[in-house]
């Protein structure tokens, strides 16, 4: 039985991708002072931008508008990655978080080309 989704924030993948932002915060917070302006920002930025994406691209009410988001919601989820990577190692994201967060993001982005094939399909 599918779900009627009325809103952006009845979507398992905006839930997941706000999931993931929260985390990434958290994460932040023991990084370095130094580091605020740096990898901290741009974590969290990325991370923000996936779940903002997907809310955008819905709120659009065009199908094709929203696979064009769902393409930058994929591009910053990849930006994220990149940047928990080298904050993994530079030594400032434990292994646990980094292992945990990397695995979100590869359901995240497994969510996201399933559902970019599910809207392609109905067009």
């Amino acid at each position: 039985m599918r779900q009627t989704i009325s809103s952006y924030k009845d979507l398992k993948v905006w839930q997941q991708a706000i999931d993931l932002a929260v985390e990434c915060y958290r994460c932040t917070e023991s990084f370095p002072k130094s580091e605020a302006c740096g990898l901290t920002a741009q974590i969290r930025r990325a991370a923000a931008s996936v779940a903002a994406n997907i809310a955008e691209g819905h709120g659009r009410e065009n199908t094709g508008s929203f696979v064009q988001f769902l393409r930058i919601a994929q591009g910053s989820l990849k930006e994220l990655e990149t940047h928990m990577i080298i904050a993994r190692r530079v030594d400032i994201l434990p292994q646990q978080p980094f292992q945990s967060l990397m695995e979100q993001c590869d359901e995240i982005g497994r969510m996201m080309r399933a559902l970019i094939r599910s809207l392609q399909e109905k067009t």
